[in-house]
């Protein structure tokens, strides 16, 4: 049998063209194995007290029959004072803790404007009163940093009426301590001695009717 000149041409450019998109193929998988993996997106900022964050939970939600562990200890909230201060607001929040000495211990939380949460324990005034730009304190010196005059709420158990008036002094030492004077209605000065809480050294647990 006699095969053409021309078909011959035609089936050997067939193959040629058939073994080059074979090559290019090769190449072009080669290429993309070998490419450098995309780079991992960084993880976005996160707030370690937002709502949103079930493990520590979230300070400026607390109220009355939550529960918050600090220190190895557990501690119901018995009832909170919501403060109002011209355009500022903070919260104070009276805690069940059974102290040796029957001491008040309670935590503010505050938005000025990073969030703070400050441990409280009730400490005797005695003769100290909130008239000195610094006060001296089991040896620790405070400076006066804010005086004012806020309105309050109170809910659940405060040792307060529902709505007040409160006069307050607040002093600041070193390391994140802080001493505050507060005059509820015009009554007796009471003091309390405080303590920044680290971030994530919290943990609050929603109560019932949450």
């Amino acid at each position: 049998m006699e095969v053409s000149v021309g078909g011959t041409a035609i089936v050997i450019l067939l193959v040629l063209i058939l073994v080059a998109l074979i090559v290019l193929i090769l190449v072009l998988l080669r290429r993309r194995s070998n490419a450098p993996a995309p780079a991992a997106a960084p993880a976005a900022p996160h707030d370690p007290f937002a709502p949103e964050d079930s493990v520590a939970g979230d300070p400026r939600t607390l109220k009355a029959g939550d529960m918050v562990e600090y220190l190895g200890t557990r501690y119901f909230v018995r009832g909170s004072l919501r403060l109002k201060e011209g355009g500022f607001t903070w919260s104070e929040h009276l805690l069940d803790a059974d102290t040796i000495e029957g001491q008040k211990v309670w935590i503010s939380v505050e938005e000025d404007p990073d969030l703070e949460v400050v441990w409280w324990t009730e400490h005797d005034a005695g003769d100290l009163t909130p008239g000195e730009k610094t006060i001296v304190v089991d040896g620790v010196e405070y400076r006066r940093d804010e005086h004012g005059t806020a309105d309050y709420t109170s809910e659940g158990t405060t040792g307060v009426g529902v709505q007040g008036r409160v006069e307050y002094v607040d002093y600041e030492g070193p390391r994140g301590k802080y001493l505050s004077f507060e005059q509820y209605g015009g009554g007796q000065w009471e003091a309390g001695l405080g303590e920044r809480v680290p971030t994530g050294s919290m943990t609050i647990y929603p109560g019932g009717g949450s």
